[in-house]
């Protein structure tokens, strides 16, 4: 009876602290979104908040489609039961280290940042919150912009269009010489 109420009280502390972990984990990360949304330019601090939502804001703001996340979550979700669930999660891990990279791109880091993103997303939250650098659109296009399933084509009242800005045309970027 000693060992089972022993092992009992083990395991209800093992999940009491874990519940304490991962919602001191969300409050922050959710306050360090709120402060890098605001660098973004986005309106309104409460979208940081709401849980699937913030992350949709996050992919457009990486320039990939929001709707990617509803995709993840879903599949993972709907498959699961069929063992393959998590292949959605992986993805889904995937195209936000992507968009990571092009946040990071945004705010005048080397690509090698998302190198911290992939393994302590807390901190990468944290120092591109807290950073002095400013948010700058002036980023080339994703090659994935002319992709029907990972462009972002959606404009939401309160965030901000990514556009990149001072971009050279096609024929600027490549001038042909003229024939004389």
């Amino acid at each position: 009876m000693d060992y089972y109420s022993g092992a009992l009280t083990a395991y209800l502390a093992v999940i009491v602290g874990s519940v304490i972990l991962g919602a001191a984990a969300y409050v922050i990360g959710c306050f360090f979104l709120s402060k890098l949304f605001a660098k973004a330019g986005v309106e309104g601090s409460w979208r940081a908040w709401v849980p699937v939502y913030n992350t949709m804001v996050f992919f457009k703001l990486g320039d990939l489609s929001p709707w990617l996340v509803l995709y993840g979550f879903g599949g993972a979700l709907l498959l699961s039961w069929l063992g393959i669930g998590f292949l959605f999660s992986l993805a889904l891990f995937a195209a936000s280290a992507l968009a990571a990279y092009r946040i990071g791109l945004k705010m005048q880091k080397e690509p090698v940042w998302v190198v911290l993103f992939v393994f302590l997303s807390l901190v990468w939250l944290g120092i591109m919150a807290f950073d002095k650098t400013r948010w700058r659109t002036a980023v080339p296009q994703p090659q994935c912009s002319s992709n029907a399933l990972l462009a972002d084509r959606t404009v939401w009242q309160g965030v901000p269009v990514q556009t990149a800005e001072g971009q050279l045309s096609n024929h600027e970027a490549n001038p042909q010489p003229e024939n004389r």
